[in-house]
């Protein structure tokens, strides 16, 4: 799904990028997400989190 429209991000490319611990301003930089509206920061903001999230627990997981 396109998370950022003005810039054709989807929330796959977020999700990719964040499983390398990016932080939302790291993504800013990197694929120009929100530079025009920031509408998408919301939703990109919440999709890194839930990412992060996910790996930790695999990482707790593997050490466990």
């Amino acid at each position: 799904m396109y998370v950022c429209i003005c810039a054709a991000i989807t929330d796959r490319q977020i999700q990719a990028a964040a499983r390398g611990w990016a932080t939302l301003l790291d993504l800013q930089q990197e694929l120009c997400l929100g530079r025009s509206c920031g509408k998408c920061l919301p939703e990109a903001a919440r999709i890194i989190e839930e990412t992060q999230q996910q790996g930790q627990r695999s990482d707790d997981a593997l050490t466990a």
